[in-house]
């Protein structure tokens, strides 16, 4: 269990520091990402980001389990 944290620890860190270069990937900005901007009050709720996040984290865990 030790070592699972210190790895979760070690992935946080590194994605605390590539955090401004996955901004320029356009992140968070993709087709299917709902924007609701009003006056006084915005929305945003990436769906197509947190799909391709979670394809990829599965893809990369399902490599370290084979």
């Amino acid at each position: 269990m030790s070592r699972a944290l210190i790895i979760f620890g070690f992935i946080l860190v590194a994605i605390g520091l590539l955090w401004p270069y996955v901004g320029k990937l356009g992140l968070g900005r993709l087709p299917g990402d709902i924007v609701v901007e009003r006056p006084g009050f915005a929305f945003y709720l990436p769906l197509m980001t947190s799909l391709i996040l979670s394809v990829l984290v599965s893809v990369v865990l399902w490599l370290f389990n084979r």
